[in-house]
Protein backbone atom coordinates (compact mmCIF):
# COMPACT_ATOMS: atom_id res chain seq x y z
CA UNK A 1 0.00 0.00 0.00
CA UNK A 2 1.24 3.39 -0.77
CA UNK A 3 1.64 5.97 1.90
CA UNK A 4 -0.56 8.96 1.58
CA UNK A 5 1.28 12.09 2.49
CA UNK A 6 -0.28 14.10 5.25
CA UNK A 7 -0.78 17.60 3.80
CA UNK A 8 -3.72 19.61 2.29
CA UNK A 9 -3.86 20.18 -1.50
CA UNK A 10 -6.13 21.90 -4.12
CA UNK A 11 -8.86 20.17 -5.13
CA UNK A 12 -10.14 19.50 -8.88
CA UNK A 13 -13.48 21.60 -8.65
CA UNK A 14 -15.75 23.69 -10.77
CA UNK A 15 -17.59 26.73 -8.45
CA UNK A 16 -19.85 28.18 -9.51
CA UNK A 17 -21.47 31.71 -7.48
CA UNK A 18 -21.64 33.20 -4.66
CA UNK A 19 -25.47 34.12 -4.60
CA UNK A 20 -25.68 35.85 -1.59
CA UNK A 21 -28.33 34.59 0.93
CA UNK A 22 -28.18 37.05 3.55
CA UNK A 23 -25.90 40.09 4.20
CA UNK A 24 -25.12 40.91 8.55
CA UNK A 25 -22.17 41.70 9.87
CA UNK A 26 -21.00 38.55 7.92
CA UNK A 27 -22.21 37.52 4.50
CA UNK A 28 -23.50 34.37 4.08
CA UNK A 29 -23.53 33.13 0.80
CA UNK A 30 -24.37 30.27 -1.67
CA UNK A 31 -21.72 28.48 -4.39
CA UNK A 32 -22.82 25.75 -6.66
CA UNK A 33 -20.15 23.36 -7.87
CA UNK A 34 -18.75 20.15 -9.77
CA UNK A 35 -15.84 18.16 -7.61
CA UNK A 36 -13.63 15.88 -9.62
CA UNK A 37 -12.52 13.16 -7.87
CA UNK A 38 -8.89 11.25 -8.05
CA UNK A 39 -10.96 7.97 -9.70
CA UNK A 40 -12.36 10.09 -12.55
CA UNK A 41 -16.10 10.32 -10.98
CA UNK A 42 -17.26 13.62 -10.00
CA UNK A 43 -20.56 14.77 -8.00
CA UNK A 44 -22.57 18.03 -7.90
CA UNK A 45 -23.04 19.87 -4.56
CA UNK A 46 -25.03 23.37 -3.35
CA UNK A 47 -22.68 24.45 0.17
CA UNK A 48 -23.86 27.29 1.75
CA UNK A 49 -20.92 29.22 3.63
CA UNK A 50 -20.63 32.08 6.15
CA UNK A 51 -17.49 34.59 4.62
CA UNK A 52 -15.09 35.29 7.86
CA UNK A 53 -12.03 36.15 5.96
CA UNK A 54 -8.55 36.45 7.69
CA UNK A 55 -8.63 36.82 12.06
CA UNK A 56 -5.63 36.46 14.16
CA UNK A 57 -5.33 35.76 17.91
CA UNK A 58 -2.46 36.41 20.06
CA UNK A 59 -1.74 34.84 23.36
CA UNK A 60 0.01 37.06 26.12
CA UNK A 61 2.78 36.04 27.55
CA UNK A 62 4.95 37.16 30.96
CA UNK A 63 7.99 35.58 30.23
CA UNK A 64 9.64 37.21 33.48
CA UNK A 65 6.51 35.74 35.38
CA UNK A 66 6.17 32.51 33.34
CA UNK A 67 2.29 33.81 32.85
CA UNK A 68 -0.13 33.63 29.76
CA UNK A 69 -2.10 36.89 29.72
CA UNK A 70 -5.78 35.80 28.50
CA UNK A 71 -9.47 37.53 28.23
CA UNK A 72 -12.84 36.83 29.76
CA UNK A 73 -15.93 38.10 27.67
CA UNK A 74 -19.48 36.74 26.93
CA UNK A 75 -19.91 34.96 23.26
CA UNK A 76 -23.79 33.82 22.91
CA UNK A 77 -22.74 30.69 20.43
CA UNK A 78 -21.09 29.22 23.79
CA UNK A 79 -24.15 30.23 25.99
CA UNK A 80 -26.50 28.62 23.45
CA UNK A 81 -24.58 25.55 22.53
CA UNK A 82 -22.92 24.78 26.30
CA UNK A 83 -24.35 27.05 29.04
CA UNK A 84 -20.68 28.62 28.90
CA UNK A 85 -21.29 31.72 27.53
CA UNK A 86 -18.64 33.73 29.40
CA UNK A 87 -15.77 32.35 27.81
CA UNK A 88 -11.64 32.52 28.84
CA UNK A 89 -10.07 33.54 25.53
CA UNK A 90 -6.95 34.46 23.76
CA UNK A 91 -6.78 38.11 21.85
CA UNK A 92 -8.41 37.64 18.87
CA UNK A 93 -10.43 39.65 15.87
CA UNK A 94 -10.46 40.66 12.17
CA UNK A 95 -7.68 41.52 9.82
CA UNK A 96 -9.15 44.45 8.32
CA UNK A 97 -8.55 45.96 4.62
CA UNK A 98 -5.07 47.06 3.88
CA UNK A 99 -4.16 45.69 7.53
CA UNK A 100 -1.18 42.67 7.83
CA UNK A 101 -2.22 39.88 10.36
CA UNK A 102 0.67 41.17 12.46
CA UNK A 103 -0.34 44.57 12.36
CA UNK A 104 -4.60 43.71 13.53
CA UNK A 105 -2.61 41.33 16.08
CA UNK A 106 -1.16 43.89 17.69
CA UNK A 107 -4.01 46.36 17.16
CA UNK A 108 -5.93 42.95 19.26
CA UNK A 109 -3.65 42.82 22.01
CA UNK A 110 -4.00 46.84 22.65
CA UNK A 111 -7.63 46.93 21.75
CA UNK A 112 -8.62 43.66 24.22
CA UNK A 113 -5.86 43.61 26.76
CA UNK A 114 -4.99 46.97 27.42
CA UNK A 115 -1.31 46.44 27.17
CA UNK A 116 0.75 46.73 23.85
CA UNK A 117 2.74 43.56 22.88
CA UNK A 118 6.66 44.52 22.79
CA UNK A 119 6.84 41.40 20.79
CA UNK A 120 4.84 38.99 18.65
CA UNK A 121 5.85 35.90 16.85
CA UNK A 122 4.17 33.70 14.47
CA UNK A 123 2.47 30.26 15.92
CA UNK A 124 0.40 28.50 13.83
CA UNK A 125 -2.34 29.16 10.46
CA UNK A 126 -5.86 27.36 10.57
CA UNK A 127 -9.14 27.06 9.90
CA UNK A 128 -11.94 26.68 12.79
CA UNK A 129 -14.65 25.57 10.75
CA UNK A 130 -14.24 24.42 7.37
CA UNK A 131 -17.32 23.04 6.83
CA UNK A 132 -18.88 26.34 7.58
CA UNK A 133 -16.95 29.31 6.97
CA UNK A 134 -13.95 30.43 4.76
CA UNK A 135 -12.28 32.11 8.22
CA UNK A 136 -8.22 31.13 8.34
CA UNK A 137 -6.82 32.26 11.46
CA UNK A 138 -3.09 33.33 12.17
CA UNK A 139 -2.32 32.94 15.60
CA UNK A 140 0.89 34.85 17.27
CA UNK A 141 2.49 34.95 20.53
CA UNK A 142 2.78 38.47 22.60
CA UNK A 143 5.28 39.50 24.91
CA UNK A 144 3.70 41.41 27.06
CA UNK A 145 3.82 42.77 31.07
CA UNK A 146 1.33 41.26 32.87
CA UNK A 147 1.67 43.59 35.37
CA UNK A 148 0.28 46.45 33.55
CA UNK A 149 -2.92 44.76 32.88
CA UNK A 150 -5.99 47.13 33.40
CA UNK A 151 -9.40 45.56 35.18
CA UNK A 152 -11.58 46.04 32.10
CA UNK A 153 -10.63 46.71 28.36
CA UNK A 154 -12.63 46.08 25.05
CA UNK A 155 -13.49 48.45 21.91
CA UNK A 156 -16.18 50.85 22.72
CA UNK A 157 -17.01 51.36 19.31
CA UNK A 158 -17.38 47.52 18.92
CA UNK A 159 -19.66 47.71 22.32
CA UNK A 160 -16.90 44.75 23.28
CA UNK A 161 -16.21 44.63 26.74
CA UNK A 162 -12.95 42.71 28.04
CA UNK A 163 -11.59 41.35 31.14
CA UNK A 164 -7.93 40.66 31.37
CA UNK A 165 -6.30 38.40 33.18
CA UNK A 166 -2.78 36.96 34.28
CA UNK A 167 -2.39 32.58 34.92
CA UNK A 168 0.77 30.82 35.45
CA UNK A 169 1.38 28.64 32.04
CA UNK A 170 1.14 25.49 34.35
CA UNK A 171 -2.29 26.66 35.56
CA UNK A 172 -3.23 27.26 31.89
CA UNK A 173 -2.17 23.96 31.02
CA UNK A 174 -4.21 22.36 33.56
CA UNK A 175 -7.43 23.89 33.07
CA UNK A 176 -7.69 22.78 29.41
CA UNK A 177 -6.54 19.33 30.19
CA UNK A 178 -9.12 19.35 32.57
CA UNK A 179 -11.98 20.59 30.26
CA UNK A 180 -12.47 23.42 32.26
CA UNK A 181 -12.20 26.01 28.85
CA UNK A 182 -13.95 25.37 25.90
CA UNK A 183 -12.87 28.16 23.04
CA UNK A 184 -10.92 26.29 20.40
CA UNK A 185 -8.38 29.62 19.87
CA UNK A 186 -7.03 29.46 23.22
CA UNK A 187 -7.05 25.35 23.18
CA UNK A 188 -4.47 25.44 20.26
CA UNK A 189 -2.47 28.78 21.29
CA UNK A 190 -2.12 26.73 24.50
CA UNK A 191 -1.00 23.44 23.22
CA UNK A 192 1.32 25.29 21.06
CA UNK A 193 2.87 26.59 24.15
CA UNK A 194 2.99 23.24 25.71
CA UNK A 195 4.81 22.01 22.73
CA UNK A 196 7.34 24.91 22.46
CA UNK A 197 7.37 25.62 26.10
CA UNK A 198 11.65 24.83 26.29
CA UNK A 199 12.55 26.94 23.33
CA UNK A 200 10.83 29.59 23.80
CA UNK A 201 13.59 31.70 25.36
CA UNK A 202 15.76 31.47 22.27
CA UNK A 203 12.32 32.35 20.13
CA UNK A 204 11.49 35.27 22.32
CA UNK A 205 15.60 36.07 21.93
CA UNK A 206 14.89 36.22 18.37
CA UNK A 207 12.24 38.76 18.25
CA UNK A 208 13.79 40.85 20.21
Amino acid sequence: MTAEPMEDRPARVEVEGPELLAKAFRPYERYRLVLHHDDGSRDSQVRDIVRGGRVVGLLGYDPARDLVVLIRQFRLSAHLSADRGNLVEIVAGLVEAGESEEAAARRECLEETGVAPRAILPMLRFTPTPGLTDEMATLFLGIVDADALPERAGARHETEMTQPFAVPVDAALAAIAEGRCINGFLILALQWLALNRARLPQLIAAVG
